[in-house]
């Protein structure tokens, strides 16, 4: 595993094929595809997460680019475990709760774009994390400073909410929740203002859980790279 992750020519491949399917699923999100600007593609978590985490792969390529020789990436590396438990959140969440939720059209699941979003870059991003980065790294406090990234989206939802002057008569391109509030655990109207706050509390401990779990992968792939030094 050690020489293959330090290959650039197999860096290249991985980061480029991402970011081709990335810039697919961007387009996507904005409706492009369906001929219909949605106009809301900007207040999901996953359509931010997946902005976040295209534009740190852009720059894997770059750096891998302009690298003379093997080695591993070192890109961002903080921003690059945060933004990959963004990404991962977004792929649970999606697929267990939201999916099926009884008011989403099941044909929604099935576009190129909500497949990419949901299924393939997760994947994708967090195998590139696996094979392409030095482990070793990750300390005990990045789980619990990744938590600023939830924290400042719902920060965000509930700004643009007061901006939008709390008007819920406004239907996401789902047709399943308000724009002001895009999914239905972020919606008092719905869950009620002591279910938003277990909501987030829950989703907060999934988040930091993620963290430690990633950062225990880390501490065992660094070992397995040290002991095949």
């Amino acid at each position: 595993m050690k020489a293959f992750g330090k290959k650039r020519d197999a860096q290249l491949v991985f980061q480029a094929v991402f970011c081709g399917l990335a810039l697919v699923a961007c387009v996507g999100s904005t409706g492009f595809f369906d001929m219909k600007f949605t106009g809301d593609f900007y207040i999901y978590f996953t359509n931010l997460s997946l902005y976040l985490c295209t534009g740190v792969m852009v720059a894997e390529l770059v750096q891998t680019l302009r690298r003379q020789g093997d080695g591993w990436v070192t890109t961002a590396p903080r921003l690059r475990f945060i933004s990959m438990l963004g990404l991962v959140l977004t792929l649970l969440i999606f697929n267990a709760l939201l999916a099926n939720d009884p008011n989403r059209d099941p044909a929604l699941n099935y576009k190129v774009e909500c497949v990419l979003c949901h299924i393939v870059l997760p994947i994708l991003y967090v195998a590139d994390w696996v094979l392409f980065y030095e482990h070793g790294k990750v300390t005990w406090h990045l789980p619990l400073l990744s938590t600023l990234f939830p924290l400042a989206y719902l920060v965000y939802v509930f700004i643009h909410a007061a901006l939008w002057g709390f008007d819920a008569g406004v239907m996401n391109y789902a047709g399943t929740d308000p724009v002001i509030y895009p999914y239905f655990f972020l919606n008092p109207d719905r869950v009620g203002v002591g279910g938003l706050v277990t909501w987030v509390l829950a989703l907060l401990a999934i988040f930091v859980v993620l963290g430690f779990l990633f950062m225990l992968v880390d501490r065992l792939l660094g070992r397995k790279v040290r002991r095949e030094a």
